[in-house]
């Protein structure tokens, strides 16, 4: 995307966080070797752990939460999490959000964005925030969405909280669409909505990765394209 892996696009984000101990990025069995190639080749080997989760196809497939606790489990995490997920591009400061996280207390938070359309709202979870921008409602993918607060796929878990995923999915609840824990935490903990502005695009969607690669493409001179191709 816009000339490079659209992961290298959120480490140099990662780069603006004081404090982070290390980056793990999970894939599945198929692509773990070009993930590995890919640390090496970008000289940053050292300080990004590739975790590959096993799994081969869409049927035998851990989840976002389920890769998220695979994670946990794999590296005895007793810390604060910062979890991105790999279809994101944003242009908003990691450094404000772990700021705006770290004046809450003991909470959790997670970016949210008003994405200006209903037809797109439906696509994520949306997002209420009460008047001190504490979550108090959050509904995944609403059919008929009550407002364009989306949350993006970007979060952080107090320490305190990161075990609560291992009890949300051995209660049997669904271990993809990572929004899903959010919701059920929301209502068991303290979790506030860093409400951003700046550019926020979903490349999980081709209309949205066409749009992220034209706009990149133009901030850098590269020549620009009518279709997408990797």
């Amino acid at each position: 995307m816009g000339g490079r892996p659209i992961v290298d696009w959120i480490l140099d984000r990662l780069d603006e966080v004081d404090g982070l101990d290390g980056v793990h990025v999970v894939t599945n069995a198929q692509k773990a070797t070009q993930f590995e190639r890919w640390t090496a080749a970008r000289g940053r080997g050292h300080d990004v752990t590739i975790h590959d989760d096993g799994t081969r196809s869409n049927d035998d497939r851990l989840g976002a939460i389920g890769d998220i606790a695979l994670v946990i489990e794999r590296t005895a995490l007793d810390d604060d999490l910062l979890v991105i997920a790999g279809d994101n591009l944003f242009t908003f400061s990691l450094a404000s959000f772990v700021a705006f996280w770290g004046a809450k207390g003991r909470a959790s938070a997670l970016a949210v964005h008003d994405v200006g359309s209903r037809d797109l709202a439906r696509k994520y979870g949306i997002v209420s925030l009460d008047a001190e921008g504490r979550v108090d409602d959050f509904l995944e993918k609403p059919e008929d969405p009550p407002s364009t607060l989306a949350a993006t796929a970007t979060y952080l878990y107090h320490r305190d909280h990161v075990p609560l995923v291992a009890r949300y999915l051995a209660d049997g609840h669904p271990p993809d669409q990572p929004g899903r824990f959010v919701e059920w935490l929301c209502r068991r903990e303290p979790v506030y909505g860093y409400v951003f502005d700046g550019e926020w695009l979903d490349i999980g969607d081709p209309e949205q990765l066409q749009e992220a690669d034209t706009r990149w493409r133009a901030r850098l001179g590269l020549p620009l394209r009518d279709t997408y191709e990797p």
